[in-house]
């Protein structure tokens, strides 16, 4: 074969490698399209909830109470509210209010389809990107968002995986036109994935790899607040070491996934020695260090609730219980449902079989609201209701927690969404198929 040859065949298998990709791309944004609300308009009216129980989380619950709440922002929330001129009211006597549920561990949007890579956005190329920032991959025409919002999943913590430092979750709120309309916060932290301590060799490699990075993290820190404090010569910017001054100023706190005991203690000695602020993720056997994180003020984001223990030797019951466990030790927790984006909407359900083993209904409720959010550091946007706070809560008729209770109405920064996520849509599609040949038939 001559070059002219070669350079069209390779020309050929090119544009075929491009065509496929684009189609499935194709596919995958006409997938989106079909199933993705269009965002509710902003706010325009002062709006009042009235009649219903409110349960603010953070001041009790209120009987035959009213929400008031104007440009998107709480205004009051009691009883006998002066309502302002031209408030629209909603009675929703014997209903419920709460704030808005928020995942503290999810991959929803930045995760479409498995089957077609140009959709899935998690994780970046190499072992060390705490540049990576999930806000900025954030897709907002998601399928996944409508789905989670209809079951009371209003905001995520939306993280990134892979590598030893994963790089930096975003707070993001479940409605809006674009990822910076929807952002709530733009980094909840810094993620590192702990080794796992299978294989000791392995393990104290990837524990240098890591220091390491830190180590030099840190210097290029030091040299930079230097050169920004007029003491020291111009350095070279680096994007990745930029992106964790944060972390060594203090602002940013360390994500650890960490399940494992061992991985837990080394985590806890590493962050001292680091001196950087610690958050455990995952923390499967956080219940065997109760007190030392308690003494350590070290929280846990507990993920997935609803799963079988590790150990053969360990009870049925030992994931159900965890959260009560630490709840009785006095660790500050909140609980986290799966990765999976697609599985965003059962976030209540690990929060109501940790109820069901033992942990307070109230502090349920708390662990995917107000707790998540003060952990994170959002607290002053979501997870109750206050004044001043995000109208971004949900009308309901009975505990979230509850598999019947149905998610009657949302509002999400004020903005009144469209609670059709994809299941609804294809159930009223495919209950019209049958109508449809029914009618044939008879």
């Amino acid at each position: 074969m001559d070059f002219t040859e070669t350079l069209m065949a390779n020309c050929t298998s090119t544009v075929r490698a491009l065509t496929g990709a684009l189609t499935m791309l194709l596919f995958a944004f006409g997938l989106n399209q079909a199933n993705a609300q269009t965002p509710a308009p902003p706010q325009e009216e002062p709006i009042a909830l009235t009649g219903a129980t409110i349960h603010t989380i953070s001041d009790g619950t209120i009987e035959n109470g009213t929400v008031l709440f104007e440009d998107g922002v709480i205004s009051e929330v009691g009883t006998n509210v002066e309502l302002p001129e031209g408030t629209r009211e909603v009675d929703y006597s014997g209903k419920h209010i709460y704030p808005g549920l928020i995942d503290s561990y999810t991959n929803l949007g930045i995760y479409e389809i498995g089957a077609v890579d140009v959709t899935v956005d998690i994780q970046e190329y190499g072992r060390i990107n705490p540049n990576a920032r999930a806000q900025v991959a954030f897709n907002p025409e998601s399928r996944h968002i409508g789905v989670a919002r209809s079951n009371g999943v209003l905001s995520t913590v939306t993280t990134p995986g892979g590598g030893l430092i994963s790089g930096q979750p975003a707070a993001m709120m479940m409605e809006g036109w674009s990822w910076e309309e929807m952002n709530l916060k733009p980094s909840t932290g810094l993620l590192v994935n702990w080794p796992s301590a299978d294989d000791e060799d392995e393990y104290e490699e990837e524990l240098k790899e890591l220091r390491d990075a830190f180590e030099d993290a840190r210097a290029f820190h030091q040299s930079h607040s230097a050169m920004d404090a007029g003491e020291a010569d111009r350095h070279d910017q680096n994007a990745k070491w930029e992106a964790m001054r944060p972390v060594f100023e203090g602002d940013l706190p360390v994500i650890v996934n960490a399940n494992e005991l061992r991985q837990i203690q080394d985590a806890i000695t590493w962050a001292e020695n680091q001196e950087v602020d610690l958050i455990i993720l995952g923390g499967r056997d956080a219940h065997y260090v109760s007190d030392h994180l308690v003494r350590k003020e070290i929280p846990v984001l507990v993920t997935n609730v609803l799963s079988s223990p590790s150990r053969a030797w360990e009870s049925y019951d030992g994931r159900y219980a965890l959260p009560a466990k630490l709840h009785e030790a006095g660790v500050e927790f909140a609980i986290a449902g799966e990765f999976s984006a697609a599985y965003t909407n059962r976030l209540p359900y690990h929060a109501g079989a940790a109820v069901a083993f033992g942990l307070p209904e109230e502090e349920a409720i708390r662990a995917v609201t107000q707790s998540p959010a003060e952990i994170l550091g959002f607290s002053d946007r979501v997870g109750t209701l206050e004044s001043g706070k995000d109208a971004t809560l949900m009308v309901t008729d009975g505990n979230p927690l509850e598999y019947e209770t149905q998610i009657e109405q949302a509002f999400i920064n004020g903005r009144e969404i469209d609670m059709k996520g994809a299941h609804e849509q294809f159930y009223e599609k495919y209950r019209e198929k049958v109508r449809h040949y029914e009618m044939q038939s008879d």
